[in-house]
């Protein structure tokens, strides 16, 4: 094989899937705007994914529970799959399939947002998670792969990446979480100024008959 080819062929295949992309600008502007409105008011997002969906799900917490570029308030967002000791016991007592949605049911509140990643669409815990969401009367949003998919459907709203190579699905999904966070620290309103300090006063003031001050030195 010559040297170069998989590069090129990666670059063309994220080539081809990047111009309909541009087309989601709106939907994820949207987004987070949305996110910042709920998640400074007290909101929470939860996120869920498997495989390298999972990592891009912990991925998009850290940034939100830390920063993307500027100092902010933390916000809430948990990644379901980080919960070790809850997915085992889940998975366990219940089924792998339950392991998103019983914990969706357990920290989700209305108004919350429930954000599922997966490439293909068609994994049965994040089906289970959406309905458990809605249920719950939380807003839920996914990132896929090519739509129409099962997912898709469940979900509130998705973000379709229009691409059959999975990797090229997963790269589009992290450029989307960027974004989103991006959109959300442009919304939230500018911080306050630093208030300058008043200068430091030395000595003692002691106060004379008539309410006169005089500044002596230490």
């Amino acid at each position: 094989m010559p040297a170069g080819s998989l590069l090129d062929t990666h670059l063309t295949n994220l080539a081809a899937a990047l111009v309909p992309y541009r087309q989601c600008e709106p939907l994820v502007a949207r987004w987070g705007a949305e996110l910042a409105h709920r998640l400074a008011a007290g909101g929470r997002l939860l996120v869920a994914g498997n495989g390298g969906s999972a990592a891009e799900a912990q991925h998009l917490t850290a940034e939100l529970v830390g920063k993307l570029h500027d100092d902010r308030q933390p916000f809430s967002a948990i990644a379901l799959h980080a919960e070790t000791s809850a997915v085992t016991a889940i998975a366990n007592d219940y089924g792998y399939t339950d392991v998103y949605a019983r914990q969706v049911r357990a920290h989700g509140r209305p108004g919350d947002v429930l954000l599922l990643l997966s490439t293909s669409g068609a994994s049965e815990n994040l089906l289970a998670a959406a309905l458990a969401g809605r249920d719950a009367g939380l807003t839920t949003w996914a990132l896929t792969g090519p739509a129409p998919n099962a997912l898709a459907d469940a979900c509130d709203e998705v973000l379709a990446v229009p691409s059959a190579d999975t990797q090229v699905v997963q790269e589009l999904h992290l450029v989307t979480s960027h974004l989103i966070c991006e959109y959300l620290e442009q919304e939230l309103p500018a911080p306050a100024a630093a208030v300058t300090p008043s200068p430091v006063r030395t000595g003692v003031e002691v106060v004379l008959d008539g309410g006169t001050g005089q500044q002596v030195d230490a």
